[in-house]
């Protein structure tokens, strides 16, 4: 029976893990982030099973081959957070690409309406028996226009969901698909110009070399005043000190954030009772205008499945000598359709 140590486990992942357990394995549960310090708790183990926030640099990825572990499977679709060139013929890496699209498209058009209808300080108010609206004015979405970065699954989604709001939607790719433009009846443009003639921007693109950090000082200039910068993608899109200075001189009008760029020490945290050291996420946190959930737009019944039934898939499709649909490629870095024998190198 192989052994499958699962890092990062919440309760909600060993309820699910352990419900879709269809092969039987052998599930080892810890708490920790998978961390050069918990490496070791993967001795006997033959998978690994790795979450968003855990470290799988360079000297994790040496200590687990050195204890023999075989596959680094990853319970997210992002992997920003493996050392690509270290873990190359070591160990193989897969990863749940697609757990729910509409899931973080839904939330993304949560934080937009949440943040444009003040729905979260509305709340409190009537708690406290304030029925008074003063301040809570905000804008029709028909006829706005959305920038959309990324139109993957996430992002094209959304872009339904925002032309049925009666939306103009433009978008940018670095690899744009007119066919899929002309089904939807949107745009592509220039990023330069998505940020001019944007009301909304929403970002759902990969984190890498490009986009690191595409939300900045110069780009914040070429917005609309009072843009709505929505993030339900990776936190290092976006630096976050040049966002802060934005919201301070009112350039960016609202800002709904999933993710945060020092998120892992944080984010699926209980911190209600202690002190938040991080400064720049404590001054986010201060904006009435700014709208920060954890990390919890993937989280749906439905997601929670895909997960656990991919995670187990491309685990049997390893030991199967299957190829391996959900493995990273090493040399695009990326999941890609040219590889042979499993592999792009």
């Amino acid at each position: 029976m192989k052994k499958v140590v699962v890092f990062d486990s919440k309760p909600y992942d060993i309820k699910s893990l352990t419900e879709h357990n269809v092969n039987n394995y052998e599930l080892k549960f810890f708490e920790s982030k998978l961390t050069p310090d918990t490496a070791e708790l993967a001795k006997g183990a033959n998978v690994v099973c790795a979450f968003v926030n855990d470290d799988i640099g360079e000297e994790v990825i040496n200590a687990l081959y050195d204890l023999g572990v075989e596959l680094i499977a990853l319970r997210c679709a992002g992997y920003n957070n493996v050392d690509l060139k270290a873990v190359m013929k070591k160990i193989r890496v897969v990863r749940v690409p697609a757990y729910s699209p509409y899931a973080v498209a839904e939330h993304a058009l949560a934080l937009i309406m949440s943040l444009n209808r003040k729905i979260h300080k509305s709340y409190y108010r009537t708690k406290d028996n304030n029925f008074n609206i003063n301040g809570l004015l905000g804008f029709d979405m028909y006829g706005k226009t959305a920038g959309i970065i990324g139109t993957g699954k996430i992002g094209s989604i959304l872009i339904d969901i925002l032309k049925g709001l009666g939306m103009k939607v433009l978008a940018y790719d670095a690899f744009p698909r007119e066919e899929l433009a002309e089904e939807k009846c949107f745009s592509y443009v220039s990023i330069e110009e998505l940020y001019k003639q944007s009301d909304v921007i929403s970002l759902h693109c990969p984190l890498n070399a490009d986009s690191h950090h595409m939300i900045n000082e110069d780009s914040i200039k070429f917005m609309k005043d009072s843009v709505m910068i929505i993030n339900t993608g990776r936190g290092q899109l976006i630096d976050t000190k040049a966002l802060i200075a934005g919201l301070k001189d009112a350039k960016v009008g609202f800002a709904g954030l999933d993710v945060y760029e020092e998120e892992s020490e944080y984010f699926f945290e209980d911190f209600s009772s202690s002190v938040i050291k991080d400064d720049v996420l404590t001054r986010l946190l201060t904006f009435p205008n700014v709208l920060i959930t954890s990390h919890q737009a993937f989280f749906t019944k439905e997601a929670l499945k895909n997960i656990a039934d991919t995670t187990f898939k491309n685990i049997e499709q390893f030991y199967s000598k299957e190829d391996l649909e959900n493995e990273i490629c090493y040399k695009c870095e990326t999941t890609c359709n040219r590889k042979v024998n499993g592999r792009c190198w």
